[in-house]
């Protein structure tokens, strides 16, 4: 890996303009891993004039061979898989098992979907007298969390260059060293100087210098839903193209007749993969009355698999864990039934939080309402469907969620009638091709599959 103090700015590593720092923390032991730049304005800058400096050209390159370059893309992620998982596992926590398979693995096919969909896709239609033209949208400012670091980096950069566009990326502060590594792979692919830049900083300077600048055509943000309000209201004063991923408070509904055993099983598993550090995770599990009892003695059972320091990773620093506790003792004061975990710290050393499972939640409750972020699941009951769904759906956020029913058809029948942007029905497997985005403030826009790609395309229509 080249140093880590340097930027990579129209295809060359370089120092920052300033001379301040970042310091990366390993969340398990809490040492200091390594020193990234901390992105100045004037960093931005550069990076924004080398990407316009690169669009039109970037723009012009057919479709396939911009394929061949993301392809070239895939195949470098690939080779320095173990060199990322083991980065991932360092920066963010994440058991290492977890950084192979979904760190490190899941980035690899995104990338390579983008290379099949760049050559297939069809970027011009006869309509009638005319021919409509799909074109890039320009430079892109992408601005990624620190929860899945190279995923998000890829769920943006891979549909911005398919779709011709230049970008600048600003990852997290928590997890920088993910992001030179993916910079590294661009350069090993062959993208020509200035189509990808890196930019490492804090987001209320380089994050926020990137969203305001004149030569940013559009923003596309992953965060939460405060920070993407912020974000979408500089863009839209600059009438930009914006992408917002943003926060939620999934329902995981298990409808009477469900194999109870298997939803509890797989929504307590959902919420504690990654630490509960997932934005779609269904945080709130949703049982009928009558197996109201039944499922609290599952989840209570089920959770005593994800220990602490082995499935269970620490949360990414000393901040995110401070708020999770909090969370975890406001449940408490609210009078929410503790059956597993609690507020205490289970490890001396390191950012770590217990597995936590509410019962008798209701829906007014702070943990019922707020995203937490953390491996906390709150049982909450209802009396019939139309019950359920009100509950499901009493929520600014709208991002994901799951049902369970004892058919698929009964299942989509609710799903359908759900304010949420992605559905798993009985178990439903991910699909990295599928549409992922939410409704009212879980954000605006979709990221992967084609659907990903139209949001870096803006249309043109030909008369003649």
């Amino acid at each position: 890996m080249k140093a880590h103090d340097q930027m990579y700015i129209d295809g060359a590593w370089r120092p920052a303009a300033g001379q301040d720092t970042i310091a990366v923390v390993n969340p398990a032991d809490e040492r200091i891993i390594a020193h990234v730049p901390a992105g100045t304005a004037e960093d931005v800058d550069a990076a924004v004039r080398a990407a316009r400096a690169a669009f039109p050209a970037w723009a012009s390159t057919p479709p396939a061979e911009r394929a061949a370059r993301l392809s070239a893309l895939a195949d470098a992620l690939a080779a320095r898989k173990d060199t990322l998982a083991e980065t991932i596992t360092a920066e963010l926590g994440s058991p290492l098992p977890l950084s192979q398979a979904v760190h490190a693995g899941v980035p690899v096919l995104v990338a390579a979907s983008y290379a099949e969909l760049a050559a297939r896709h069809a970027f011009e239609e006869r309509i009638g007298n005319s021919t409509v033209l799909l074109e890039p949208v320009g430079v892109v400012g992408a601005i990624t969390p620190w929860n899945y670091p190279l995923h998000q980096i890829v769920a943006k950069v891979a549909p911005a260059l398919a779709a011709g566009c230049t970008v600048v990326l600003k990852p997290a502060e928590d997890t920088p060293l993910t992001a030179q590594l993916f910079a590294e792979a661009t350069e090993a692919a062959g993208l020509p100087p200035g189509v990808f830049n890196l930019v490492t900083g804090l987001g209320p300077v380089a994050g926020q210098a990137l969203a305001e600048h004149e030569g940013v055509d559009m923003v596309s943000f992953t965060g939460s839903t405060a920070v993407g309000k912020q974000i979408g209201g500089t863009a839209g004063a600059a009438v930009k193209r914006v992408a917002l991923e943003l926060g939620g408070k999934s329902a995981n509904v298990i409808l009477p007749g469900a194999d109870l055993a298997k939803a509890v099983n797989v929504g307590i598993a959902n919420v504690m993969t990654n630490s509960g550090q997932t934005c779609s995770a269904w945080t709130r599990m949703l049982v009928d009355a009558e197996r109201y009892d039944e499922a609290v003695e599952l989840a209570a059972n089920a959770v005593t698999k994800y220990v602490v320091g082995e499935r269970v990773g620490p949360l990414v620093n000393a901040a995110q864990q401070a708020r999770v506790r909090g969370y975890i003792a406001r449940g408490v004061e609210e009078g929410a039934r503790l059956i597993a975990g609690g507020p205490d710290a289970p490890l001396a050393t390191g950012f770590y939080v217990n597995p936590t499972v509410f019962a008798d939640v209701t829906p007014d409750m702070t943990i019922a309402r707020e995203e937490i972020f953390g491996p906390v699941v709150s049982i909450l009951r209802y009396e019939d469907v139309d019950d359920a769904l009100r509950i499901a759906n009493d929520t600014v956020y709208g991002l994901a969620g799951a049902v369970w029913a004892a058919t698929d058809e009964e299942a989509v029948a609710f799903a359908r009638r759900m304010d949420t942007g992605q559905v798993d029905i009985n178990g439903g497997r991910f699909n990295p091709l599928a549409p992922f985005g939410g409704y009212k403030q879980s954000g605006v826009g979709r990221e992967l599959g084609p659907h990903g790609l139209a949001e870096y395309l803006q249309t043109k229509s030909l008369q003649f």
